[in-house]
């Protein structure tokens, strides 16, 4: 290992040492709560171009498997730790986490106060940064603040699917959806596989037409990068989706799509929830279940009421108990609901699971 530097666009220094590949890679620093789970994350296309800081100290303890993954890649822009594992132990470990970012190219840094790190977005807000082996500060807070930010990024279109393809129901085939790939996770076309959904997975840029065409039961809008508000065509099909009354679902990106389409804005937190430890209220049941988030940007609905939009009456279903940020809409009138979260648990919990039940009610005819 040789020495590596990460940068603020604050100005802010950290030393530590390369970690994966060595080499110089920019993006926007945030942070992950969760203690387990690093396979997941990193492979989630909703944290392309994002730097990531694991608050967990120790990472890489049970290495990389062939079973995890839920996208084709990693696409983390960087990722930073403290405590690396120096040897993986788990029986269904293939390589080292080490190994495996090198091998995929992304640049990392071990050895830094991961928690004066965390503590500095926290207050300061989730930022710009960039990690090098070979630049000196003042070089890479240059670099770092000629670096795009997220604000404003539309990034869906290169995380989705280039071609159509099909996650066939598990056992007997029950419903048909048609699913928009804004950054989907594996795991989600799964959920539904295992309750009798096959799932026609289509790029994000997919028209109305291009969707009715698989003659779906029903529409789920995928998580996914960026900000939703550059998502003006998608934005476009889901209120041409739901005029057609067509059933809709969506989560993380698309609860934002979904929340854009009924009227509503949308605005970037501070530093964003992001973990498999977050608690939300399901408003409907009063129940508070613990989830998984991954998210920098969030819907601007009022929570204490319903609101009149095109499409009838839409109400704040879900809500963060730490911060009060929306985290579900439902539809009164319309067939379609949302959550902000990741309710198909990959690397978990399991609390939100009920919610793909309640996908399948709706399908079924009944209330959501």
């Amino acid at each position: 290992m040789s020495s590596a530097i990460l940068v603020l666009e604050d100005g802010r220094l950290f030393s530590g040492e390369t970690y994966g590949a060595v080499g110089e890679t920019f993006g926007e620093a945030v942070f992950n709560t969760g203690m387990t789970g690093y396979q997941e994350t990193l492979t989630d296309p909703s944290y392309h171009r994002q730097i990531v800081v694991q608050t967990a100290p120790h990472i890489g303890n049970t290495g990389v498997n062939d079973d995890d993954p839920e996208s084709r890649r990693i696409w983390v822009a960087g990722y930073v730790v403290r405590d690396p594992a120096r040897r993986a132990s788990n029986w269904r470990s293939r390589r080292s986490l080490d190994d495996e970012l090198a091998a995929q190219g992304i640049v990392g840094i071990s050895g830094i106060d991961t928690r004066a790190l965390t503590r500095h977005l926290r207050e300061r807000g989730a930022m710009r940064c960039g990690i090098s082996s070979s630049s000196s500060h003042e070089e890479l807070l240059d670099k770092v603040l000629a670096s795009p930010p997220m604000s404003g990024a539309d990034l869906s279109a290169e995380v989705t699917t280039p071609e159509p393809y099909t996650v066939e129901a598990l056992g007997e085939h029950r419903f048909t959806v048609a699913s928009l790939d804004f950054g989907i996770k594996s795991m989600t076309p799964h959920r539904m596989a295992e309750r009798g959904i096959t799932s026609h997975v289509l790029p994000s840029t997919s028209t109305a037409e291009q969707v009715l065409a698989t003659n779906p039961d029903a529409v789920f809008l995928a998580n996914g990068p960026g900000d939703p508000a550059t998502a003006d065509d998608a934005v476009a099909t889901v209120r041409e989706l739901l005029r057609r009354e067509v059933p809709i679902f969506g989560i993380c990106f698309g609860n934002q799509i979904l929340g854009r389409a009924f009227g509503f804005g949308t605005y970037k937190l501070g530093y964003g929830h992001r973990g498999i430890n977050q608690p939300v209220q399901d408003r409907s049941t009063g129940k508070v279940e613990i989830t998984a988030h991954n998210h920098g940007f969030a819907v601007d609905a009022p929570l204490d009421r319903a609101t009149s939009t095109d499409f009838g009456a839409v109400e704040v279903s879900h809500v963060c108990l730490n911060d009060d940020v929306v985290e579900g809409l439902r539809a009164r009138d319309a067939k379609a609901f949302s959550v902000q979260y990741h309710p198909e648990a990959a690397a978990g919990p399991h609390d939100a699971a009920y919610l793909f039940d309640r996908f399948v009610e709706l399908l079924e005819g009944k209330n959501a």
